[in-house]
């Protein structure tokens, strides 16, 4: 059971090291006219039926300054931020090129890429991030769990589904964040959260996206889901466990006035972009409390089973 904080933990703005300094560039803050539309209704129609990793999908506009450009299986999510893009993900290797020919679409220069960020060290959200580096020149940033994963591309020690996910190639890592410390760029107050248990590295995001007066906070939130290799019972890691206990609290508190989840399909992401995201306060909550229900179960049908 989720117990609630009474007050919600926010964001706390501090200096960013220096490997962190990102190059100065003109922010691209509107879609050429000549760009095709990124509505959610082309974006849901296209994926009805599909949900491969790699099935390349339209972009859509999410709100304000933030771009669907992933796959119908994977989100990967594109910031017009001060100074520069921000890609966070990057689908698999086979995605890459759709991803890249999406941000096109939206009238985008993938070289305009200054940063590249991740949710979780899996292969089908970061296995097309070491082409996506290679192809924009951008820098890697996460928080210190995930670097040795992202670098090696192997999963972690700890990780669950270790042995069951795929290998990717690892990429270049240029400097560490840290839970709640927003990035060094301008006006979007994009922060890192530290929310492991899908993997030791796995980070939610949150920033500020606005269109005109009105702005609204998304939350990327990664994924919660008890997944594992066959092998792996969740019930003899009782450390694990509470930290993903920990985690889904976390989540359940976050600043969440849109919900974005990396699987489309784990928040119906398509379905709400196709009639523009409504602002639902308890969005975060609702898909913590989900995944501490799946946990529950999980751990009930270990029980049962030996």
């Amino acid at each position: 059971m989720i117990s609630l904080p009474s007050i919600a933990r926010s964001a706390r703005r501090v200096t960013a090291p220096a490997a962190l300094t990102l190059a100065a560039c003109a922010p691209q803050t509107s879609i050429p006219a000549t760009a095709v539309p990124p509505t959610g209704k082309a974006l849901a129609a296209a994926c009805d039926g599909r949900t491969g990793w790699s099935d390349p999908a339209p972009p859509a506009k999410i709100f304000g300054n933030s771009y669907y450009v992933g796959t119908c299986g994977i989100t990967v999510i594109l910031i017009d931020a001060p100074g520069g893009l921000v890609l966070i993900d990057g689908a698999t290797g086979e995605a890459v090129p759709s991803i890249l020919a999406n941000i096109r679409a939206l009238g985008f220069d993938p070289k305009n890429i200054r940063t590249l960020l991740a949710t979780h060290e899996h292969y089908d959200h970061v296995g097309g991030l070491k082409a996506l580096q290679d192809a924009t020149g951008a820098k890697v940033f996460a928080r210190r769990e995930a670097v040795a994963p992202l670098r090696s591309g192997e999963a972690d020690a700890i990780d669950p589904q270790r042995g069951a996910i795929p290998p990717f190639k690892g990429v270049t890592v240029s400097g560490e964040l840290h839970d709640g410390e927003a990035l060094p760029i301008a006006d979007i107050d994009l922060t890192p959260h530290a929310t492991p248990g899908h993997t030791p590295g796995s980070t939610s995001w949150t920033w500020k996206s606005c269109e005109g007066a009105v702005c609204r906070t998304i939350a990327y939130v990664d994924s919660l889901s008890a997944v594992s290799a066959d092998d792996y019972r969740f019930s003899d890691h009782p450390d694990y466990v509470a930290m993903m206990r920990a985690t889904f609290t976390k989540v359940a508190a976050l600043p969440c006035d849109i919900l974005v989840t990396p699987h489309p399909s784990a928040s119906d992401l398509f379905a709400r972009l196709a009639d523009r995201p409504e602002v639902t306060v308890s969005q975060c909550r609702e898909y913590a409390f989900g995944a501490a229900r799946r946990l529950d179960e999980r751990l009930a049908k270990e029980k049962a089973a030996k």
